[in-house]
């Protein structure tokens, strides 16, 4: 059965998941690159950038472990608008093809929840559909593009969050780094008592970050 995932989720010590002022210099606002601080030096990051194991890049271990699990057994993505780029409200330049520049690292069909139309686009290897969409019907249309893959809910938090009070998350990875931002988006607003629906395993790390990753319990019928 396909599960909806989440992976890499980076947070403060106070909750937040981005920073605040997103703009095409800044992605993750007045947090810059603090909250993936630990995920930057790994050989999943290294490869992903063209500089492998085969070039000697990226370092091993616990956070490359849970780095590289993110892309393991997956054949879609959801992602809210606001990760495929910073404009907001009617797309006023059509010309904006993601982040990632002319090859993304997704290769699967995208799935971007946006309230204003825009034509699909093919970038690479990577499809991206533009819909506007309520959680679990972006996730029926997702896991119809997944090809029995399992699909990855990329974020931002506005758009976790959704799906967790919509009760569609199987798996959660988050992990906590040592700052305060004191100022963004928080994650966890509204969700007092996820817990008791998920076990949960923690897991330390020498870089100072402590991954949590929340496994669904089985749901009721």
């Amino acid at each position: 059965m396909t599960k909806l995932r989440v992976h890499n989720l980076a947070v403060s010590l106070d909750g937040f998941a981005t920073g605040e002022g997103q703009s095409f210099e800044t992605p993750f606002g007045h947090a810059g690159q603090r909250l993936m601080g630990w995920f930057f030096p790994t050989s999943t990051f290294a490869t992903a950038v063209g500089q492998g194991a085969e070039s000697g890049g990226g370092s091993r271990g616990v956070d490359d472990a849970f780095a590289a699990a993110s892309w393991q057994g997956i054949g879609a993505e959801i992602m809210g608008r606001r990760k495929f780029g910073p404009q907001q409200g009617p797309w006023q330049d059509e010309s904006w093809r993601g982040w990632w520049g002319e090859e993304p690292p997704f290769h699967t069909p995208v799935v971007v929840l946006t309230h204003h139309a825009r034509p699909d686009i093919q970038v690479g290897e990577t499809t991206f559909l533009f819909r506007s969409l309520p959680p679990a019907e972006a996730l029926a249309l997702a896991v119809a593009e997944a090809d029995g893959l399992d699909v990855r809910l990329g974020g931002g938090p506005t758009v976790v969050r959704e799906f967790l009070e919509a009760d569609l998350v199987d798996h959660l990875h988050v992990v906590v780094v040592p700052i305060v931002l004191g100022r963004g988006v928080r994650l966890w607003e509204g969700l007092e008592g996820l817990e008791e629906r998920f076990s949960v395993e923690v897991t330390a790390s020498p870089s100072g970050v402590v991954h949590y990753v929340f496994t669904r319990l089985p749901r009721s019928r």
